[in-house]
């Protein structure tokens, strides 16, 4: 039988050669060209000249990381957290913090003029906090090491499923600085502990809380032991019912106290979500004959403080335990004008029994996916004013293009820098109508 030589095909991965960046895309991967090829490489910023190791390289682009440095840009700085090669988390520890934020609002302005055709935005001062300690949330990831059979505590490497095991994380509050080290050996001293399987932590105003998540039983005396050696308030969640709590943490924005439990959103940056609140507040500048829908309200966060303000406020969340929470919230605080409801949001709202139509100001606090399909079902004509809070910019300009296009003129917009060291880009913008 005749044999036929086919040459093997060449992805180019593990490819290294010199590069210009160019500019730095809405991730915050360093943008340049190579062969009529377009690249996508993390770690690099603009100006700079590196030298990439390709990871994937396809037929119009390539992906890569940086191997050298050859000419530096005069925003690089060392990065300050040791995991920082290996973890997944602060990926722009290399850029200087203010640049970070120049660089993701430029980023914001390219997409509004991608997708909306806007080519210059009315920017206000960036919200801003600490750029170390202002995470109040987090969640640690556990695996068991078969080798020794100790249980290993750490976060997700960038791209992968594998865990970097940490000693110390910069970006958690104080009194998170200790919990790598207590829990590795809290939960190694008894074998029951090692079905643990990931960890998350809150700092609420009343008190810091830790739950673990376990697959397999552990016995009271067992937890009642761990919980003594460790100082924060210490939940259980064995996935088969209620967590229970001794006390729901909670936390306070001007004189609005918000309860919620672990499984509840909250902004993991206590600061720039109380300055946030603040500014949206300032931006609306409601009325006590205003009308309010709130759609993805979560636990109420901005629909209370509104509730203040304006005349109505009716939330809409598709999260039944968030909605339970709004609603406790209102009544915990004395407040009768703000109704919650959950609501299928890809589903017609016109049709809903809350839908009003003197409703004259919305607000959206959309996840990732944006709000495309709500806007595209809503009477937009009957609103005044739409606040928009993004946590993803190409989606938040994508929709801009609808609300512009209904009629509105985007007449303030602000950077939330909520992540300091990512490339994770929050945005308020405020609509009113021409």
């Amino acid at each position: 039988m005749a044999q036929f030589f086919r040459a093997k095909k060449t992805t180019g991965k593990g490819q290294v050669f010199e590069v210009s960046i160019e500019s730095l895309d809405h991730t915050g991967r360093g943008v340049a060209k190579h062969q009529g090829k377009v690249g996508f490489i993390d770690g690099a910023l603009p100006s700079e000249q590196i030298k990439v190791r390709v990871l994937q390289q396809k037929a119009k682009l390539f992906e890569g990381v940086v191997e050298k440095v050859v000419t530096p840009s005069a925003d690089r700085v060392k990065p300050f957290c040791p995991h920082y090669s290996e973890c997944g988390g602060c990926s722009l520890q290399h850029l200087e913090k203010s640049a970070q934020i120049s660089h993701k609002q430029l980023a914001v302005e390219k997409l509004f003029a991608k997708f909306a055709g806007i080519q210059a935005l009315p920017w206000h001062d960036a919200i801003a906090s600490e750029s170390l300690h202002y995470r109040r949330a987090g969640r640690i990831a556990t695996y068991l090491d078969k080798n020794n059979k100790s249980l290993k505590l750490g976060f997700r490497a960038a791209k992968s499923k594998k865990i970097v095991e940490v000693q110390k994380c910069a970006v958690l509050n104080e009194v998170y600085q200790e919990v790598f080290s207590l829990l590795r050996g809290a939960l190694n001293s008894h074998s029951q502990f090692k079905s643990v399987s990931h960890i998350q932590l809150c700092e609420a105003d009343n008190f810091p809380f830790i739950l673990l998540r376990h697959t397999k039983p552990i016995e009271e005396k067992a937890k009642q032991i761990l919980s003594a050696q460790l100082p924060w308030q210490v939940l259980w969640d064995d996935g088969s019912g209620e967590v229970h709590y001794d006390m729901l943490p909670e936390y306070q924005v001007d004189d609005i106290r918000f309860q919620f439990k672990l499984n509840n959103f909250i902004q993991v940056n206590a600061a720039v979500n109380d300055a946030m609140l603040v500014q949206a507040m300032g931006w609306l500048q409601l009325k006590n004959t205003d009308r309010v829908l709130d759609l993805f309200c979560g636990i109420g966060n901005f629909s209370l403080l509104m509730a203040k303000r304006a005349k109505q406020i009716i939330g809409v969340e598709g999260v039944a335990s968030s909605v339970a929470m709004a609603t406790q919230n209102a009544h915990t605080n004395g407040i009768d004008n703000a109704q919650f409801f959950q609501f299928d949001l890809t589903q017609d709202m016109a049709s809903a029994a809350w839908f009003n139509k003197e409703f004259n100001t919305l607000v959206l606090d959309p996840s990732r996916t944006g709000a495309y399909e709500v806007l595209k079902q809503l009477p937009l004509a009957q609103f005044e004013q739409v606040l928009y809070v993004s946590c993803d910019p190409v989606t938040l300009a994508r929709d801009s293009a609808q609300i512009v296009e209904a009629g509105f003129t985007v007449s303030q917009i602000a950077l939330m820098n909520m992540f300091p060291h990512t490339g994770h880009i929050e945005t308020m913008a405020l609509f009113q109508r021409r």
